[in-house]
């Protein structure tokens, strides 16, 4: 199965201010999600940014909102993104039958929502390399996982590469910037 734009959307998943300091690697990660960000509005592929409890957590982290044109979030309580009612409605309303998924914590809302999203029928590619967990031995669990009901795994050069289709594309140059 390969990731074509016009089929995908992608769920970002509490990129917040108090969560993600406490997340191990939490630089490397906030690195690729921007760089994932980014290639997905090159291509214009749908993105949403749930927050968790905003009032206790805080907002999304500003290396990455600033870089999103009209960034919003969509605020839940349930650690599965398809337990909030609006993200449920955005990912029907979306139409994609391919959802990459990215966020924190690998082993609790990304864990969560990614079964959920293949319970309901949809292709869930998780970047790896985009999640995160506060301590990395439940991260590599929540990969194994998720793995194991069917995820598909990819990284953020990986995906981006994939939805270019090759140097012929008009997105090449721009995407391959933002790898460097």
């Amino acid at each position: 199965m390969k990731l074509r734009a016009e089929e995908t959307a992608a769920l970002f998943i509490d990129f917040q201010e108090k969560l993600m300091p406490a997340i191990h690697d939490a630089d490397a990660i906030m690195n690729k999600t921007v760089i994932l960000a980014k290639g997905l509005q090159e291509f214009g592929v749908p993105m949403a940014f749930s927050q968790q409890y905003t009032k206790g957590l805080g907002e999304t982290l500003p290396v990455l909102s600033n870089e999103v044109e009209d960034f919003s979030y969509i605020d839940k309580t349930a650690f599965s993104c398809c337990d909030c009612e609006e993200i449920a409605a955005w990912i029907k309303n979306s139409g994609k039958k391919n959802i990459l998924v990215c966020g924190a914590e690998a082993h609790i809302c990304v864990m969560q929502t990614v079964l959920d999203l293949m319970e309901a029928g949809m292709n869930v590619f998780v970047v790896a390399d985009c999640i995160g967990s506060r301590k990395l031995y439940d991260k590599e669990m929540g990969i194994k996982r998720m793995e194991k009901e069917g995820a598909y795994m990819t990284t953020c050069e990986a995906a981006l590469f994939e939805l270019t289709g090759g140097a012929k594309s008009p997105h090449f140059k721009v995407i391959s910037k933002l790898v460097k």
